[in-house]
């Protein structure tokens, strides 16, 4: 039976009445309370850099790996990839032998496979040798949930009289790869079934002695966009017609081009390494020309390429080939 305060029991019904209507208005208000008392979920907060202690690692590509919230990075001087958690933490894949220096990375989630291309500048002494340095191209495809290397295409078969450095890789919506070669003046295609063949081949993609095409994408729109590094010329390449290619007209010098990363059909961003900037270029031409719009000084780490994360970019300081550590950091314009 309940009672009210400083009061006589009340009939049996009654009391049970009255005791019903206390509990579920204290129910009632107990439940509006707690509703209104829950705080509201905390924002993610995104870290502004991560430094990697991670000896000589010096990791070229990168990419963010969302369903794993993590960032897969390369490695030029090791070979094989690895990841790393927001805290520093690195975790290596399992290695290959054939991982000579590892170069820029594709993460294609639509496929559950993650590209890296194979190269042999002679920067992992480990495993350099005089067939393949200066003279390996190929692409390696991996499991990116287990790292486990699922497939090993050579392209530097493909011109075996050439030097070679298989640099960066894009994806079309056929899950056909499109790989640079800043050795040669190469663009490889590699199709859904493993077959490689020589995309485009021209004369004037070359870099002379230095380092010529470097990083790519694809557009929705059904086109490639290359950059060549030694002069920093921005191209323009139709999948249907690779030989029309064109050359995109920008007043802003991009010398020093590496890494790309196109934010929407009329926004890239483009790594200098040599220039310690990430600028921010957009077009209303679909991209017969294009003018930079802001920029992102890197200070002197001579950055390498670039990813996204959520509506974020990250960019990747890879510092000296024999630097303690390694840095990845958040972009702003």
């Amino acid at each position: 039976m309940c009672y009210a305060p400083n009061a006589q029991p009340l009939p049996s019904r009654l009391g049970r009445f009255v005791c019903l209507a206390l509990l579920a208005t204290a129910s009632l208000l107990s439940s509006c309370s707690d509703d209104n008392d829950d705080p509201a979920a905390p924002p993610v907060t995104l870290p502004e850099k991560i430094t990697v202690p991670q000896a000589a690692l010096h990791p070229e590509g990168i990419q963010y790996d969302e369903a794993n919230k993590r960032f897969i990075v390369s490695s030029r001087t090791r070979g094989r990839l690895g990841t790393v958690q927001d805290d520093s933490t690195y975790t290596a894949f399992p290695d290959d032998p054939r991982l000579v220096s590892t170069v820029g990375l594709n993460l294609d989630a639509t496929r559950n496979r993650l590209l890296a291309a194979v190269s042999d500048n002679g920067a992992n002494a480990s495993r350099t040798t005089p067939a393949t340095l200066r003279k390996l191209a190929a692409l390696a495809i991996f499991n990116p949930t287990t790292g486990s290397l699922t497939s090993y295409i050579d392209l530097g078969g493909l011109r075996p009289g050439l030097n070679h450095f298989a640099n960066d890789i894009a994806v079309d919506a056929q899950g056909n790869c499109y790989i640079t070669d800043s050795l040669s003046p190469i663009i490889y295609k590699v199709d859904a079934q493993g077959t490689a063949t020589v995309f485009l081949e021209d004369p004037r993609l070359s870099g002379g002695t230095g380092f010529g095409l470097n990083g790519i994408v694809f557009h929705p729109d059904g086109y490639l966009l290359v950059a060549k590094s030694n002069d920093g010329t921005l191209f323009k390449v139709p999948l249907s017609n690779p030989t029309g290619f064109t050359t995109v007209t920008i007043a802003q010098s991009l010398v020093g081009a590496d890494g790309l990363l196109l934010l929407d059909p009329q926004t890239l961003l483009v790594v200098s390494g040599s220039q310690s900037t990430v600028f921010r270029l957009a077009t209303t031409t679909a991209w017969v020309s294009a003018s930079a719009t802001g920029s992102f000084a890197t200070g002197a780490v001579s950055p390498t390429t670039i990813t996204r994360r959520a509506s974020d970019a990250y960019v990747l300081y890879p510092y000296q080939s024999t630097a303690p550590r390694f840095a990845i950091v958040r972009a702003k314009f």
